[in-house]
Parts: structure tokens; C-alpha cells; sequence
């Protein structure tokens, strides 16, 4: 295991920075948002797999990152590492973890306290399980985090874990103090999660922060989140596509000047267009001007590694978190229904990315969902037996209609398990004078003709989304109007187009004019003169053709 050598850690000063899946098309995007506005922020921080050779084959910006490392710092964020939960990290993990942070220099790495995966799985969007706020929990997540330390060169960072359900008695702040205490490890302070835990336990924002180690606190993290309220009760959904409240830009006003040993403040913007992070950063950019700090030092942890007591609470609330038990009453039953709702929502999003027509045909409602979440593929995932979230939800849907046959969910489900063969091979790129279907586009063909289950699919949800603004309830019950069209595709054979999206499919109805005149293009470029002008034209309108 990896010690620090030194009985003290050097942590520079880092300044503003901003948050980054390291992915070319996410938004915003940190190098280009820099080179327009030079002294925006300083560094970035970015989550990506912890191995360093799978984040470089998987982050499309790792190339850029550490080309310009030395002039844009990095902080390693991994949000793939548990800090709680039945199992250790292996061994193996910990040493590609700490390759990883001194290759990039990153000075510390910073994660949630909560349980991120199981069986080698993440959790659906990185919902992580938050650990009970109490003895046991502060136990076993210093044995987590110790244990991680003992693996690394650099400085763990702890952070308080966003809330939903307040289980276990202490607050939020008193809980990752005893952490602290228990692991002398330093401290970073998320405002969106505190508001999360002050809101579902019906307390002030700034209860708690009078008796709370601001001293310790090294790093802060501002973002975005909606605020909802039901049975009586508010909650704050940590969301970073969403505006930051004002009431964290006043919160992190007032406690700036009471963390003495801050060094870095990253704005988690994830998924904000350049122009609004542009504003955010500016704001922010006014409390943490751009200058040079000394370094300080931090005392390194020696603490020892402690043993897991062994406790099965995590998979209890894993169950309770997926509808699979009901929560007991010590466990915030409200707080926990919250929690379920959200993470099938996650779970939701997850899936209409390879399977919008088959998850609305068998999986639109909270009970279709749960039936999935409770089912064996789901839970195998976890348990190291299935290879992914559309993985298990293939198999639970072919048990289903297996055991309920519906020629009508047979067909959207034999269509979308076909889409991503289409894209097996890599396009061939139109020469001079040469016109190819565009790099995102293939073209497909059916037995059966989906083309009105398709708008169907579409249109209600259009429908139903806009009629749930009017009324506050999504009226499920309108989607048995999807069942019926399902039951009644047309006479194939069927031609269409399908478009990558990000890591799903869209299949992309055609008249059959057009569908019939791209067919040329399948098998590769062909000269331009070769196609019609109303075709051409056609094509390049709805984004299919490319030209050299």
C-alpha cells in the first residue's frame, strides 16, 4: 500500500475551477469555454473510470486534457469509487486509482461518502446509496475511506453526500465531522448537498455550520438542483444541468472567508450551454478572484484501516431504493419514496436511450418500472452477473413477452434489439464529388411497418408530458392508446433511417420515396449527379447526407 512520505501533504492553490466528463460532446465545453474568455477559471475537474487506459479510451477530451495539463491544472473527481457500502475496493483498483492521480498530477482526489457500485456495476446514473447518519455509518465509511487512503500517494477528499431520506439521527454536518475526527482526512464541502440535507430534515441552510470544521475544508462544490415539495415535505434534487440556486451563491458568500485552508471551488455545470456557464463562472469568478497562493500543509492521515462491521444495511436500502421492500419507519418512509422516484426516473432516462418504444410499452408506469427494478436481471447486474443496464432490461422484456405474447411488442423489441448492428461498421467517406449518408446515419429494414408506432411513441409523449404541466400528474393511463397501435403494424418490408444519439439510437421515419432513393447509398458514397436534385436536397435537409 501507497503512504505519503512525508508526514504532511503540500496542497496548492488550485482557484475556480469547472467540473468535466471529459466528453467532446457534452456541453460545456471547459478548453473551448476557456480559450474564448482566458482567466475564467483555472482548473478542471473531471470524472471519468478510474484505470487511466480505460479513461483515455473512453474520455473523448483526455487527449486535450493532458496536452494542456500543465497549463490548465486537473483535479480527478472519479465518482466511481465507494466510500461505503458491503464491500472494500480491491487492491488492483487502488494502485490503477493512484497511477492514475500522480500521472495527471492531480493534488488530491475528491469523492462523495455513498455506496457507487456493486458486482462492477455503477448504479443507474450514478445514484450512489447514502449511508445512514450514525455511529455505524461514520464506522464503515471510515473504513472505506482509510482503506483508500492507505492506497494512495496524494490526499483522499471526503464530500458530504447529496440526501433524500434522513436515516439514522445526526445531521449531515455532524456526520462527516466524525468523519473527519475519525480519519483526519480533509474535508470537501458541497453546498447543493447540504441544501439537500437541510430541506428533507426541515431545517434552516445554515443549521449546523456553527459546530461543523470549516478549518478542514479544502475544496467546495457549487451547482445546480430543483427544489419540489410533496406530502408535506421539501427535497432538493441535485441535477447539474439545472441553474444554481441563489441561495447557494449567498451561502458560499458567507462561508469563503471561514475556510481558512480552502484551496480549489469547482462549479459542477455539467450539461450548461457556454453561455449560461459563462455567467456562472463570472459570478463566481468575482468571490474567488484569479491569483497565486502559497501551498499549504495538511497534516497526511495515519490513521489504521478498521474492519467493516459487516452490516447488510446497504442492500436493505438498495431494496428499499428500488421498490423492492417498503422503507420502515426509522428510515424516512416519505424521504424514501422521494429517493425511489428519482432513481427510476434515472432509470427511465437510462433505458429510452436504446429502448423508448419497448420501455413505453412495458415500463411507462412507476409499477412497470419497479416490476424491472425488482426483477432477477436487474438485481444481477449487482451481483456481478449481467454486463449492462440495456443487457438486463433485454432479457427482462423477452421473459415478458415471452410470457404474455404481444406480436405488437415483439416487433418494437426485435426493432430496437437490431438498431445497433447497423453501426458495427465504419462509414466509408465520400471522395470529391461523391455523396455519402451522413457519419451518425445508416439505414435499416423491417419485417413489419413500425412507422406509426414510431410518431405514436413520440406524439404521446408530447401529449401526455404537456397535459402533466396542466393537471401535476402524468395521466398514464393515456397510453393505452400505444398498446393499441403496437398491435397494428403495416405490411413490410419496412426502410428507414437510424441516427446515433450520444449512446442510443433514433429510428427516423421516411416517406417511401426517399427511403427508397438513400438505398443506394448502403453500401457506400456514390457521385453526387447519381442522385436526384429533390432527393439531394431532401437528404441534406433532414441532416442524412454528407458531401465531400
Amino acid at each position: 500500500m501507497t503512504r505519503p512520505a512525508s508526514d504532511s501533504w503540500s496542497l496548492p492553490w488550485m482557484g475556480l475551477g469547472l467540473s468535466s466528463n471529459l466528453s467532446a460532446s457534452d456541453v460545456p465545453h471547459p478548453y473551448r469555454l476557456l480559450d474564448a474568455s482566458p482567466g475564467l477559471f483555472d482548473f478542471v475537474e473531471y470524472s471519468a473510470p478510474i484505470a487511466l487506459e480505460e479513461a483515455k479510451a473512453q474520455a473523448t477530451l483526455f487527449p486535450e486534457m493532458w496536452r494542456r495539463r500543465q497549463e490548465v491544472p486537473v483535479l480527478f473527481h472519479p465518482v466511481h469509487l465507494n466510500l461505503w457500502g458491503p464491500e472494500l475496493e480491491p487492491a488492483s483498483a487502488l494502485k490503477e486509482l493512484d497511477a492514475h492521480a500522480r500521472a495527471v498530477g492531480s493534488p488530491w482526489v475528491g469523492n462523495d461518502v455513498g455506496w457507487w457500485h456493486a458486482g462492477g456495476q455503477p448504479f443507474p446514473g450514478y445514484l450512489y446509496v447514502t449511508p445512514p447518519f450514525n455511529d455505524a455509518g461514520v464506522r464503515d465509511s471510515a473504513a472505506h475511506a482509510l482503506h483508500i487512503q492507505a492506497g494512495l500517494s496524494v490526499p483522499l477528499v471526503i464530500e458530504n453526500p447529496a440526501v433524500l431520506a434522513t436515516r439514522g439521527g445526526m445531521h449531515a454536518l455532524d456526520f462527516m465531522a466524525k468523519l473527519h475526527a475519525r480519519t483526519g482526512l480533509p474535508l470537501l464541502l458541497d453546498l447543493g448537498h447540504l441544501f439537500s440535507h437541510q430541506l428533507s430534515a426541515g431545517l434552516p441552510l445554515r443549521a449546523g455550520l456553527e459546530g461543523f470544521p470549516l478549518d478542514q475544508v479544502v475544496e467546495i462544490h457549487i451547482a445546480g438542483g430543483v427544489v419540489t415539495r410533496r406530502a408535506g415535505r421539501t427535497f432538493y434534487v441535485d441535477d447539474h444541468t439545472q441553474p444554481v440556486r441563489e441561495e447557494l451563491f449567498e451561502l458560499l458568500a458567507e462561508v469563503l472567508p471561514r475556510c481558512p485552508r480552502l484551496r480549489a471551488v469547482t462549479f459542477e455545470g455539467d450539461g450548461h450551454p457556454p453561455e449560461v456557464a459563462l455567467a456562472s463562472l463570472r459570478r463566481l469568478r468575482a468571490l474567488i478572484p484569479k491569483e497565486n497562493r502559497s501551498p499549504i500543509e495538511y497534516p497526511a492521515s495515519r490513521e489504521p484501516v478498521p474492519a467493516l462491521t459487516g452490516d447488510s444495511r446497504p442492500w436493505s436500502l438498495f431494496d428499499a431504493g428500488h421498490g423492492v421492500t417498503p422503507a420502515s419507519e426509522d428510515e424516512d418512509p416519505e424521504g424514501t419514496r422521494a429517493d425511489r422516484d428519482f432513481r427510476l426516473a434515472v432509470v427511465a432516462e437510462q433505458l429510452d436511450k436504446d429502448w423508448p418504444l419497448t420501455r413505453l410499452l412495458l415500463a411507462a408506469t412507476p409499477e412497470g418500472l419497479e416490476s424491472f427494478t425488482r426483477s432477477r436481471e436487474y438485481r444481477g447486474l449487482f451481483d456481478g452477473l449481467g454486463k449492462s443496464l440495456s443487457h438486463a432490461f433485454a432479457s427482462w422484456a423477452r421473459k415478458r413477452v415471452m410470457a404474455a405474447p404481444s406480436d405488437g411488442v415483439a416487433a418494437a423489441l426485435s426493432l430496437e434489439m437490431m438498431l445497433p448492428h447497423a453501426f458495427l461498421q465504419p462509414p466509408v467517406a465520400p471522395a470529391p464529388g461523391q455523396v455519402a449518408l451522413a457519419e451518425d446515419v445508416r439505414l435499416g429494414a423491417f419485417p413489419a411497418d413500425l412507422t406509426e408506432l414510431v410518431f405514436a411513441a413520440r406524439a404521446l409523449r408530447r401529449h401526455l408530458t404537456g397535459r402533466a404541466w396542466a393537471c401535476g400528474a402524468l395521466e398514464v393511463s393515456g397510453l393505452e392508446a400505444l398498446a393499441q397501435v403496437a398491435a397494428r403494424p403495416g405490411p413490410g418490408p419496412w426502410r428507414f433511417a437510424i441516427r446515433r444519439k450520444g449512446t442510443g439510437f433514433e429510428v427516423l421515419t421516411l416517406p417511401p420515396e426517399v427511403a427508397g432513393g438513400l438505398q443506394g447509398l448502403a453500401d457506400g458514397p456514390r457521385p453526387v449527379e447519381s442522385l436526384p436534385a429533390w432527393l439531394l436536397a431532401e437528404g441534406q435537409v433532414r441532416g442524412l447526407l454528407r458531401r465531400a
